[in-house]
């Protein structure tokens, strides 16, 4: 049984409609990317499998459980959890004060010390500056922050939308590193990014959304070879 299934999802913001019946699956275990240009609709996507933005029509399944009109918490208690776009830690709280944020409901709170003991292993420069205010931050460790904070939730499935963003070359690699490492742990990961090649290189399996539909799904390594031979500009990805 597959962990998620999206089913002919469609989503509006007002009279605008942002995704066309989009259908995906997620098995336990596997890294699956969804790739996409700016406003394709990869955050939409995100923010309605976690109750976020309503579902106009369609149906999303986790575990076998209808999530489709879950409010945001009850669907973070069953185990989805989402590191958002621009990180939004609190920035006048410290770093340990943001990652037990993430901690609050029932499933993730009987943990707690456990997680926290397992982020600062993930990231020993956390643990070094537990107190340090979050604004302080550089952008690499805001973002493990945000990551720490996700992973605080104790989920079964980890959503990162863009994490890559902002981020020097040297950071993306540590971010990737990290999100590689996840994986091979089991934890099954749901990853929105823009930075094709280095996605494609970890990814189980990929979909191409564009314009709010999508288009092509293949293996990561179906993609990657197919961008390597083409010589061009293929699926909206430029070919190096």
């Amino acid at each position: 049984m597959n962990i998620l299934d999206v089913n002919d999802v469609s989503v509006h913001y007002g009279d605008t409609q942002a995704l066309w019946d989009i259908s995906f699956s997620v098995q336990p275990g596997h890294l699956v990317a969804l790739l996409g240009a700016n406003g394709a609709g990869k955050t939409t996507t995100l923010k309605a499998i976690c109750g976020l933005q309503p579902v106009t029509s369609g149906k999303m399944m986790y575990e076998g459980k209808d999530v489709t009109t879950l409010p945001v918490h009850d669907t973070v208690n069953l185990g989805i959890t989402l590191v958002p776009e621009g990180r939004q830690l609190f920035p006048k709280m410290d770093v340990e004060e943001n990652l037990i944020v993430g901690s609050y409901l029932p499933r993730a709170k009987e943990k707690r010390q456990r997680n926290l003991r397992k982020v600062y292993d993930l990231f020993p420069r956390l643990e070094e500056r537990r107190k340090q205010l979050a604004e302080t931050l550089s952008g690499g460790e805001q973002q493990m922050v945000a990551i720490g904070r996700g992973l605080m939730q104790n989920p079964d499935l980890i959503m990162f939308d863009e994490p890559s963003l902002g981020l020097a070359p040297i950071l993306v690699k540590e971010v990737f590193d990290v999100i590689k490492e996840l994986h091979k742990e089991g934890l099954t990961i749901f990853l929105v990014e823009q930075n094709v090649h280095q996605t494609l290189k970890i990814a189980d399996y990929c979909y191409v959304i564009e314009n709010g539909r999508i288009f092509k799904e293949r293996s990561g390594k179906g993609i990657w070879m197919r961008i390597r031979r083409c010589g061009r500009r293929i699926w909206g990805f430029e070919c190096r």
